[in-house]
């Protein structure tokens, strides 16, 4: 690939072969670097150049992906994210998800950029990295244990308190198709099922350690830079309030708007949200306020308990999106099981999105007579039953009784069942819903619908975000210059969809947290003191755009198209009661925003499929 440039990175890529147990380490350059960026960029590449057409995402042809920024490990707000990404379980397109935590400066810290897992193991395994050095080591003693049993056992092998861990529990090994990677056991790469891609592999965990940190370009300007951020984002209320409550402080204003998703996206009247909130967190089961890598926010809940259930402190507590998924989606007013029902999630590496979408799914159908008590082995499967989802949680990560349909995820699940449960399942691509409303935000509905991902609600726009001109100052150069209203979807909002979502990747590649408030400039800046690389805005942008096209590309070549960027009919009727019970999206004007987007990405605007000069612009070879 050629001679590496950049401060910030190491340069190098660890391949590992599980079939044969070989191991190889590539060098970067300067055309990937600048191209892709790192993180989600280098995940698109690696997929598009690399895998096969139309392998089994189960297939030992499969890859899977782990990889940095050229940000991650640097110590400022927001950089100890890495990126992960695979073909996809669900959608048999492409999956990419980021986490949070320490585990990815560690794995630059061993002296690798990104890892590529090929192949399958004859028996499980895991990884140990310890600065440059590799081992691929029996896991034939830790298949079957949870995450915390195996970073327990992991730990005392190596005789290393420090090391940080990836791993999968029985949902993984059972290839769960929403099956996630849990990193130190709450830190999730939580969407698209690259648990189950890792478990397809025999692979247990990834252990890493190392000493180097990577080296900054201009150290003075660095630091400068860093103390403005600080000072900046000491005044940032929304920050504040992420640490004082972390996710789910809004969820009294969603529940006022209809932003909340109540019983499977269908109703719009939830009181209980009061029980389940942030603030009721706080008040009631929470330890502490932890953080990430070198971030002053500490926006990450710990809660503990005895009764009626054990909730163990060392796999966190519940955000925002398992608050909605396993609580008001599902009906559920109980913090208590919904607690223990993301304990549950973490042990046995499950994306609580998903389980939450597809238990509702699965009480919707209960209650009208889709699915029997038959089915369920006598458990009544009814919104606002919370025993029943605890249950369905076990069953999912064990594939037993009924479990083994809902671990197949909604619209897999919903085409087995037939008799209309399709139009019950709320997903886009096979991937279950963020925990936020397309007929509140439009924007966000088109996101869901063209996202190479799938319903990712992070990589997205959230419309309510840009209704004042301080938000809009920064996409002046993308021709944006007033707020734009929250229900509109015409083309200056498909317009404002598309240079978030440009910037959304481009944090993503970088690997950079969503939640602080960067501007592109300051991302600019950042990346060239720490790298000496000068991206200015609009080769980032175009970066981004390669991005975006190349897993448009990928999505294609594995047979998704045009009629797979379509939201549930569900969000084309209002809801039963609240806010938007009469405030239906409008099919045709989706429709019609989605054609606008592609145009605007310079793809096919029928078709979605980029024309044969777009790559060739784009450099994407």
């Amino acid at each position: 690939m050629g001679q590496h440039i950049y401060e910030g990175c190491t340069g190098k890529i660890l391949r590992v072969n599980l079939s044969d147990h070989t191991t190889s380490i590539e060098t970067t350059g300067e055309s990937l670097c600048r191209n892709y960026i790192g993180g989600a960029g280098f995940v698109s590449y690696f997929l598009w150049k690399e895998l096969e057409q139309r392998i089994s995402s189960l297939s030992p042809f499969n890859k899977l992906i782990f990889a940095t920024g050229p940000l991650t490990g640097i110590p400022i707000p927001g950089g100890g994210r890495h990126c992960v990404g695979a073909k996809s379980p669900l959608s048999e397109g492409i999956a990419k998800s980021e986490s949070g935590g320490f585990w990815g400066t560690e794995l630059k810290r061993t002296g690798f950029d990104a890892i590529i897992i090929e192949g399958k193991a004859e028996k499980p395994v895991y990884l140990w990295l310890h600065n440059g050095e590799v081992h691929i080591r029996d896991a034939s003693h830790l298949w079957g244990k949870n995450t915390k049993e195996t970073l327990q056992a992991i730990k005392a092998e190596l005789g290393e308190n420090r090391i940080r861990v990836a791993a999968i529990g029985p949902g993984g090994e059972n290839k769960v198709r929403f099956a996630c990677i849990i990193t130190d056991l709450c830190y999730v790469n939580g969407r698209g099922g690259l648990g189950s891609v890792m478990g397809s592999k025999n692979l247990k965990a990834i252990a890493v350690r190392g000493d180097k940190a990577p080296q900054i370009s201009n150290l003075e300007a660095f630091k400068n830079l860093k103390k403005s951020f600080l000072v900046n984002f000491q005044k940032n209320k929304f920050l504040n309030d992420l640490h004082e409550f972390g996710t789910g402080f809004k969820m009294e204003e969603f529940e006022a708007t209809g932003n909340l998703p109540v019983r499977n996206f269908r109703d719009g009247i939830f009181p209980g949200f009061k029980k389940i909130d942030s603030q009721a967190i706080k008040n009631s089961i929470r330890v502490r306020m932890d953080s990430c890598f070198s971030c002053p926010v500490r926006c990450r809940k710990t809660v503990q308990f005895d009764e009626p259930y054990s909730v163990d402190l060392a796999y966190g507590g519940p955000e925002y999106e398992t608050l909605a998924a396993i609580g008001s989606n599902c009906g559920i007013d109980n913090l208590k099981a919904i607690a223990k029902g993301h304990e549950l999630c973490n042990a046995y590496s499950l994306d609580t999105i998903s389980v939450g979408g597809v238990i509702a799914w699965a009480m919707e159908c209960f209650e009208n007579g889709l699915l029997t008590i038959k089915d369920t082995d006598g458990i009544e499967l009814r919104f606002g039953n919370d025993e029943a989802m605890l249950k369905m949680i076990e069953l999912i990560a064990r594939r037993e009784g009924i479990g083994d349909l809902l671990a197949e995820g909604t619209a897999r699940a919903s085409q087995k069942v037939g008799k209309g449960a399709s139009e019950l399942a709320m997903q886009v691509k096979c991937v279950e819903l963020g925990m936020h409303e397309p007929r509140f935000k439009p924007g966000l509905g088109l996101g869901y619908m063209v996202n190479p991902h799938g319903a990712d609600h992070c990589c997205n726009l959230h419309d309510d975000k840009y209704l004042d001109r301080q938000q809009i100052e920064e996409l002046k150069p993308f021709g944006i210059f007033d707020p734009v209203p929250l229900d509109d979807i015409s083309p200056l909002k498909v317009k404002l969809f598309k240079a978030v979502h440009l910037k959304r990747i481009i944090f993503d590649s970088l690997v950079l947290c969503q939640f602080l408030p960067y501007t592109y400039e300051q991302v600019a800046d950042l990346l060239k003191v720490v790298t000496g690389c000068d991206m200015d805005l609009m080769e980032l942008s175009k970066a981004a755009e390669r991005i975006l096209t190349t897993a448009r590309l990928f999505n294609i070549r594995e047979g998704l198209t045009s009629a797979s960027d379509t939201l549930p009919m569900r969000f084309f009727e209002g809801k039963r009661d609240g806010p938007l019970a009469d405030k239906p999206l409008d099919r045709g004007k989706m429709e019609k925003a989605k054609m606008i987007y592609y145009s605007l990405m310079g793809w096919d605007e029928r078709t979605g499929i980029p024309p044969p000069e777009k790559p060739e612009d784009l450099s994407i070879m």
